[in-house]
């Protein structure tokens, strides 16, 4: 097996696939960026290069790196493009069927020592290596919003990921400039889950009236240093999404913790997700 992963493919092009691609050009890869409409991976792309620019005026990216961090991407929305990557990450929405039926795509055009990596924040990377041929090169690695700026990179172990395999992630996590930590498959792993925890009773005390929302952001953030409120955080995140994760945690691990709050359910319904519907605990 190939020690050094030199290209990376990048499948799905929204937040968290663009900042992946940025942080994999700018460490010196060349990068395939793919998602299934061309519009979207211009999207990503013009993303990549405005927050490069921002580098560029705060003098901490030259305009000769930002140049030839652009140069080492190319966008794509024909998977076969992605044939000749070491490593393929994936972006795409939380439903284990789509990304199991990816990786079962993936696994007929890929060399067999291409690593397959999952980029999700709770599902089971143990089922979705199971849809995989050669299961052992298949591994989470779950980043963090906003990709470029977030240090933390958890690394997520299957039941079949295989040594080499997590050794060859480990090393390029470190190129790409991140702090890791390793974890084994389990639901919401250790970030999600954690975080998760305070989202969800920040939610609690905020349906009883414990305090504002603005309160209890401001409880975490001055007196816990957190860089954001758990309820910013969740406006941030999509409460929709928070709701899916929350109900899927509850399912796996039975504990009263992951209970999604009856105020979040009724502010899903209502349409109120946060800032990409323009309200959630904070009105955008």
């Amino acid at each position: 097996m190939s020690k050094d992963i030199k290209k990376v493919g990048v499948l799905g092009a929204g937040t968290m696939g663009h900042g992946i691609a940025h942080v994999s050009a700018t460490s010196g890869h060349e990068v395939v960026l793919y998602d299934i409409k061309p519009e979207l991976t211009a999207k990503g792309l013009a993303s990549i290069t405005k927050n490069l620019d921002v580098g560029v005026e705060k003098k901490k990216v030259t305009p000769e790196d930002r140049t030839a961090a652009l140069g080492r991407i190319k966008t794509s929305s024909t998977l076969n493009d992605v044939a000749g990557c070491d490593l393929i990450i994936e972006a795409v929405p939380e439903k284990i069927e789509l990304k199991q039926q990816l990786f079962r795509e993936l696994s007929a055009i890929v060399d067999e020592d291409c690593v397959l990596a999952s980029n999700t924040s709770s599902l089971s990377l143990t089922e979705i290596a199971a849809a995989a041929t050669h299961p052992r090169r298949v591994i989470g690695m779950h980043f963090f919003n906003p990709v470029h700026l977030m240090k933390l990179l958890e690394l997520v172990r299957a039941y079949q990921t295989d040594d080499p395999t997590l050794e060859r992630v480990r090393h390029f996590g470190e190129k790409i400039g991140k702090q890791l930590i390793v974890v084994e498959d389990s639901p919401g792993f250790a970030s999600t889950r954690l975080g998760l925890a305070v989202g969800l009773e920040a939610i609690r005390m905020l349906e009883e009236r414990v305090a504002s929302a603005e309160d209890i952001d401001r409880a975490m953030e001055l007196g816990y240093g957190y860089p954001m409120g758990p309820l910013k955080l969740g406006d941030l995140v999509g409460l929709d999404i928070r709701l899916n994760i929350a109900e899927y945690l509850y399912k796996e691990l039975g504990t009263p913790t992951f209970r999604p709050p009856q105020l979040l359910k009724k502010m899903v319904r209502a349409g109120k997700l946060g800032k990409k519907s323009g309200e959630g605990f904070y009105r955008y």
